[in-house]
């Protein structure tokens, strides 16, 4: 199946590998593969669509004369997958004229911009993007990448085996807050944040679970972000994350070391001699972000951000690399060959 949708108001390649989901890897076919909504699903793009392919978790259905599997096949029937995946990627907000709002206001943007479009904010499942992120704790990429697919493979049910690889659930909230976690996690190598990511299950249940979490979602910006932090191990920082990953709050700014050094680099000179980011600090760095962006501040400072990351630097976007390629194949049958510029000196 596929949704119409431009590069420049989605780039695959960067919104699912700048470090906001980490359960999304790149196949050597150049298919993105991941776990999404119960689901596997298998996506590519080219200049005007997302292309995608999903893999359905395998159902035992009852035999034909029972109600309850005619109705497993309706709903079966029924999912709206293309739905599912414009949520996901948020492709209501038109991704275009943010940026061109942007540029406007900060010739370091639209700098940045050249090379960096299509970088969109994913819509995240709340339980599975708090986890991640208290994963993320003095974390790199890959490593996060590790610990949430244990997490799956030891506390999430398995959904399917595609291609020889067993793709899983992430774990529900009651298993990561049963007791014996902390010790488990500690075993399978999470460090101190084996004990956050028991004890912060643990007060999500006390809290009322699923809802509570979802019902973040309603609330202001401070309000969610105050809830957050009362939970064991999320700082300003991850509770930022989450605000802006999953609880729908576009005008929060997770402030890190990169943000930090692009902040007293470029918006916040003054800082330069600063070492740390202290809480004045990081309120001063999210208040000029936010004063200059406006109230998708989240969503331009993941540009940013992306264009700061190591493994994103090497290539550029999709769009700009066609292009590129293109300028290529022009100039080089524009050039004439060495062997025909023998010939014609030698005539």
């Amino acid at each position: 199946m596929k949704i119409p949708c431009k590069m420049a108001e989605l780039s695959l390649d960067i919104s699912l590998n700048c470090g906001q989901s980490f359960r999304w890897k790149k196949s050597l076919t150049g298919e993105w593969i991941g776990v999404l909504g119960g689901y596997l699903w298998l996506m590519t793009q080219d200049e005007t669509c997302i292309n995608y392919r999903v893999v359905q978790p395998s159902v035992k259905i009852e035999p034909a004369s029972s109600p309850s599997a005619v109705k497993t096949e309706l709903l079966k029937e029924c999912i709206d997958y293309e739905h599912i995946l414009k949520d996901y990627f948020q492709l209501n907000i038109d991704l275009e004229s943010l940026y061109r709002q942007w540029s406007l206001a900060d010739p370091n943007f639209n700098q940045v911009a050249k090379n960096f479009a299509g970088v969109r904010m994913l819509r995240q499942d709340p339980v599975e993007n708090l986890f991640a992120f208290i994963c993320s704790s003095n974390n790199n990429i890959q490593r996060i990448t590790g610990m949430v697919e244990k997490l799956c493979e030891n506390y999430g049910n398995q959904l399917l085996t595609h291609e020889d690889v067993a793709y899983y659930s992430f774990p529900a909230l009651e298993s990561l807050a049963a007791d014996k976690v902390e010790s488990r996690l500690r075993t399978l190598g999470f460090g101190y944040r084996a004990k956050f990511i028991q004890q912060s299950a643990a007060k999500i249940v006390e809290n009322g679970g699923r809802d509570w979490l979802m019902n973040l979602r309603n609330l202001s910006y401070p309000e969610a972000k105050t809830a957050l932090m009362t939970l064991p191990g999320i700082g300003a920082k991850v509770a930022d994350c989450i605000c802006l990953m999953s609880l729908d709050h576009s005008v929060a700014i997770p402030v890190d070391t990169h943000v930090f050094q692009i902040a007293k680099a470029s918006y916040v000179p003054h800082l330069s001699q600063t070492k740390s980011v202290t809480d004045k600090v990081y309120k001063e760095i999210s208040a000029h972000f936010q004063s200059l962006f406006g109230p998708y501040a989240g969503w331009a400072h993941s540009v940013l951000f992306s264009a700061d990351l190591r493994h994103l630097k090497a290539e550029p976007s999709p769009a700009k690399k066609r292009s590129r390629e293109k300028s290529q194949d022009v100039s080089s049958k524009e050039k004439p060959k060495k062997d025909e510029i023998r010939r014609k000196s030698k005539k």
